[in-house]
């Protein structure tokens, strides 16, 4: 439906409904015509937003054939909102009258999309903030001028329960929603029995107990899903995630995914091993094993095939892969192998860096096994925070080399090689690539990269603003996994309203300090709307209150009273001035740029989370440590060419069970400052 006519009829359904229900003087009667009073508000100072970014919104597509970016996504997530509150409006006005109307259960839902569109309103007009500094098809602004420490200021004010609540998922197909909606009330039931240091299958079990509270409840699990992604820590998320990997909840996706003749698991030592250089297969290159952190260890994978192959029966791979049960080896011998095929996939599985293994993504990886008809190497590469970057590239990397230099164990011949992951997996497959390429070494043929992470600094996009209601990974939940990727520990955004420290008895993160409820948390600040909006509460154009303010339970005397197992307000180690690094990986790569900050003195226990932050630093020489298979320890042996001189040398300070020290000019961050002591610059990469 275009703009116009979509605008127009909701007008028209809402005075409609203004008029009718203001002839009763009940309670359900008011809220309607309040409820209706605000929607055409929203509408009203909605349509001239739209039909600004219909007019320039096409700058910013990739090409004529390619309809798509972030504002028109943005623009048509608002559009979807307003299509839903144009029928649910028609659905009261059709049954308004009737004996079965369930008067509460629509005032309700259309208080809900109201709040939805205010928010919608606020990103839309951060948008336009956007806007006026992109270049015409750049997405992504070149000077800073604060735009991102704004989108994170404002992030951190906004209301984002109304998006989990009611109005879960109203951007997506209908069909999905249900989805959605399960996964909602499985997060918030997990959550509310969470304890960090029991099984996550216990914690499973007492969940089903609590779900159907939230289930009835929208409201209260749209609260409660704000709560959780804001407060509590990346342990969380791990063991949430994690529930995939449970025996039972594996046992069942097996049974129903399509049956292989061979899946095992390796474990391939860690032992230096020699490869031909692309260009001049005479000359070889040493791979040495992954070394950062922990030292030289084992890196496991996992052999997916839908037939058995030549070398899948050897000797050699057998003793990489102790026998999972007579069953398999029983199938092992029931025919004579087939050949070696021609093809090779090697997968590095999502989540977040800091969850999942091949396990999980077992069952699709056997469907690709049939489909391809070439083996399938998942790699279960080491998972922060316990093992932050690089641990996980240098296990990667290790296993896609290791694959080329043994692919007849693997039943291949390896001459068409494809990577393959998703999200975090897909920053695996284009780093090992630029690795590969660093190295002069084969390169995969082909890259399959589902929804990667391409960019972990905190670069204010109109695709960030659409995180603020991303039901799968809120902008505060990828943070959080991208600082412990980076090996940061908290991630602070100081002067934004809210610090993310390392509080509370288990660690938990949280302890939320919220602002005085006025627009960007500072009563001296200007207000973001664009020029020639109105703001809203009857203030002026540049004043502290605008249409971008906290909602009521936001504001003044702010702060939620935080649950068992996360960090009171007091319980903060932050420092004032902190900042956060955004990421750890390489800026040519477009994968992080860190974030450069001062850091600030902690004056006898009182935290100022000042904006004077400065994000958006350099990775400086991170680079060459990153593509050149580094840092690595400097008493173990390099990557040396044979008759080639060997990448520079790496001079991360690296030792066993110590993480490489980031340098300044690498894009350290200032950080947190222990309490009572002043700051302490946080330097761990």
């Amino acid at each position: 439906m275009e703009s116009r006519p979509l605008f127009q009829a909701l007008h028209a359904v809402a005075e409609d409904n203004v008029a009718f229900f203001r002839q009763s003087a009940s309670e359900p009667g008011r809220r309607f015509v309040a409820a209706f009073t605000a929607i055409g508000e929203h509408a009203r100072r909605l349509e001239p937003v739209l039909r600004h970014f219909a007019s320039v919104y096409h700058v910013f597509d990739l090409d004529e054939a390619t309809p798509a970016n972030g504002y028109r996504s943005l623009a048509q997530t608002a559009r979807c909102c307003l299509a839903h509150v144009l029928h649910k409006s028609r659905y009261v006005a059709a049954n308004r009258r009737s004996i079965f109307f369930r008067t509460g259960h629509n005032a309700a839902e259309l208080e809900a999309y109201c709040a939805a569109l205010s928010q919608l309103r606020a990103l839309l007009y951060l948008a336009q903030r956007l806007l006026t500094h992109n270049r015409p098809g750049c997405l992504f602004h070149h000077e800073e001028r604060g735009l991102t420490e704004l989108v994170l200021r404002e992030y951190g004010s906004l209301h984002k329960g109304c998006f989990y609540g009611r109005c879960l998922g109203f951007q997506f197909a209908p069909s999905i929603r249900p989805f959605l909606q399960t996964i909602a009330i499985s997060l918030v039931s997990f959550g509310e029995n969470y304890r960090r240091h029991d099984s996550g299958l216990s914690m499973a079990a007492g969940s089903l107990f609590t779900s159907g509270k939230f289930a009835i409840d929208p409201e209260l699990r749209g609260a409660e899903f704000e709560r959780i992604t804001q407060n509590l820590d990346v342990h969380f998320w791990k063991s949430f995630w994690n529930l995939t990997e449970t025996e039972l909840l594996a046992s069942v996706a097996s049974m129903a995914s399509t049956p292989v003749r061979v899946s095992r698991a390796l474990t391939v030592p860690p032992e230096p091993f020699e490869l031909p250089l692309a260009a001049d297969p005479s000359l070889s290159i040493t791979i040495s094993p992954p070394v950062a952190h922990t030292g030289p260890g084992p890196v496991h994978m996992r052999l997916i095939s839908h037939e058995l192959r030549e070398g899948q029966d050897s000797e050699a791979l057998s003793a990489l892969a102790p026998a999972e049960g007579p069953l398999g080896l029983e199938l092992w011998r029931k025919a004579a192998p087939a050949p070696p095929s021609p093809l090779l996939l090697v997968h590095f599985h999502g989540g977040g860096f800091v969850a999942q293994t091949s396990k999980s993504h077992e069952p699709y990886l056997r469907g690709w096994a049939q489909e391809l008809g070439a083996p399938v190497l998942s790699v279960d590469y080491a998972l922060a925070p316990e093992a932050p970057f690089p641990r996980a590239l240098e296990e990667c990397f290790y296993a896609y080399c290791w694959a080329l230099r043994h692919c007849r164990l693997l039943g291949s011949t390896a001459q068409r090689v494809c990577l393959a992951g998703d999200s975090a997996g897909g920053n695996l497959c284009l780093t090992v690539t630029m690795r590969a390429a660093a190295f002069g070494i084969q390169l995969p043929d082909g890259i399959m990269a589902a929804y990667p992470v391409t960019l972990v600094q905190p670069a204010a996009s109109p695709s960030r603003l659409l995180t603020l209601l991303d039901p799968l990974l809120p902008l505060s939940v990828l943070c959080k996994c991208l600082s412990a990727y980076a090996g940061t520990g908290g991630f602070l955004w100081g002067g934004a309203g809210w610090e993310w420290g390392q509080g509370g008895k288990d660690g938990e993160t949280g302890g939320q300090k919220q602002g005085a409820g006025r627009c960007r948390g500072d009563p001296g600040a200007r207000c973001p709307c664009p020029p020639g909006t109105e703001p809203a509460g009857g203030g002026v154009q540049g004043g502290p209150w605008c249409s971008l303010s906290l909602p009521p339970r936001h504001g003044a005397g702010g702060g939620r009273a935080p649950r068992a197992g996360e960090a009171g307000p007091g319980e903060h180690d932050a420092a004032g001035h902190g900042a956060a690094v955004a990421g750890a990986t390489a800026k040519r790569l477009g994968l992080a740029g860190g974030a450069a900050g001062r850091p600030g003195a902690q004056q006898r226990g009182r935290r100022r989370g000042h904006a004077d932050e400065r994000l958006g630093g350099s990775a400086g020489r991170l680079l060459s440590c990153q593509i050149q298979g580094l840092p690595q320890e400097p008493d173990l042996p390099g990557s040396i060419v044979r008759g080639v001189s060997p990448p520079g040398p790496c001079t991360c300070p690296t030792s066993p069970g110590q993480p490489p020290q980031l340098l300044p000019e690498w894009g350290a961050a200032g950080g947190r400052g222990s309490r009572g002591r002043g700051a302490a610059v946080s330097r761990r990469l």
